[in-house]
């Protein structure tokens, strides 16, 4: 960890590895054992996804903060909006390419999509619903879902907030976007990145983006590699800490940390679903580059580095990013970008 000059630190920024294999994305999500996707399933699933009526007042849906088509899967709002016109505290994550991911919800506290599912429905902040039988009743009161649930989980299967979660987690397990001019580059279609892009390729890498943005999920918490999914930002202290109240909210730490901890995000369409971070505070990516460049990897000037081991301290050269660069970097998470989503986003 890296610190402004004034500051002895543990350990220097970590540095990018010479080599590194980039991988596309698959073309279907894996499912757990318990829950395999079927078409009905994944029907049904969309079908309450889209449902306001599993809201305690009837006024709000997982669509409302997850617009999948509009708003790439988000909301373009700093903080997730619920009944009675409440506003969370937390940005709305996009649910696209959610199915790679191991963790869920910016503190990473489900273990699963179809834990995530449960959680907004019952959130008094989001859906509003008082408990689960609530939530079953609702759902029981429509023949036409007693037929679907029929088809999808078998005739004698009641119908349980459990089942909800899973006909959600099946649908959401559809949400995948391969379409990306990053896929088909590393496909083979040397073509698919400008010069801007492939710069800001080699950046990502060489710059250190890569320790926690890695796989073919751009993410430590996907299903590919979730070895240290949770990660302490910001980590130095640089400017941006006070100006985007950064620390405002700590996710995972815990109490008495000054610091937060939080799931890494898939950075999978990051381009167009703004604005950014847990509390939705950095309006623009070129900002979001600069802050995790200095707040995470420490570039942001000269720093001292103390080596406990041989009691030694040493300084540290690790320049801010230029414009030029930190343009290039977007540039690249552009290429994140789903084809079909940025026509219908409109960014």
């Amino acid at each position: 960890m890296a610190l402004p000059e004034s500051s002895a630190v543990a350990n220097s920024p970590p540095r990018a590895p010479l080599r590194y294999s980039w991988q596309a994305l698959p073309a279907q999500a894996p499912a757990p054992a318990h829950n395999p996707t079927t078409a009905a399933k994944a029907a049904l699933g969309e079908r309450l996804f889209f449902d306001a009526d599993l809201s305690r007042d009837g006024t709000v849906s997982c669509a409302s903060c997850h617009d999948l088509y509009a708003k790439a899967g988000a909301d373009a709002r700093p903080g997730a909006s619920g009944i009675d016109g409440q506003v969370g505290t937390r940005n709305a994550p996009t649910v696209w390419n959610a199915a790679f991911q191991s963790r869920l919800f910016w503190d990473g506290r489900a273990a699963s999509l179809e834990q995530q599912a449960v959680g907004p429905l019952l959130n008094p902040l989001e859906m509003g619903m008082p408990s689960a039988a609530a939530v079953e009743a609702r759902v029981r009161g429509k023949p036409d879902y007693v037929a679907a649930f029929a088809l999808s989980f078998g005739a004698s299967a009641p119908i349980t907030l459990a089942r909800i979660a899973e006909a959600i987690a099946a649908y959401e397990r559809t949400l995948i976007t391969p379409d990306t001019p990053y896929d088909r580059f590393v496909r083979g279609d040397l073509a698919a990145l400008a010069p801007a892009q492939l710069r800001g390729m080699a950046l990502f890498q060489s710059t250190g983006c890569i320790h926690c943005h890695f796989g073919p999920n751009f993410s430590a918490a996907s299903v590919f590699d979730d070895r240290v999914p949770l990660r302490a930002f910001p980590v130095g202290a640089t400017p941006y800490v006070q100006r985007y109240d950064l620390v405002g909210d700590t996710g995972a730490a815990p109490a008495g940390n000054d610091r937060g901890v939080w799931r890494v995000p898939s950075l999978r369409n990051v381009a167009l679903t703004g604005p950014w971070l847990h509390n939705g505070a950095v309006s623009e990516l070129a900002e979001v580059v600069r802050i995790m460049a200095g707040a995470q990897l420490g570039r942001s000037g000269r720093h001292l580095v103390w080596s406990g081991r041989d009691r030694s301290l040493s300084t540290l050269e690790q320049a801010a990013l230029s414009e030029q660069e930190v343009s290039d970097i977007v540039a690249f998470l552009q290429a994140l970008s789903s084809d079909r989503l940025t026509r219908t986003a409109g960014r």
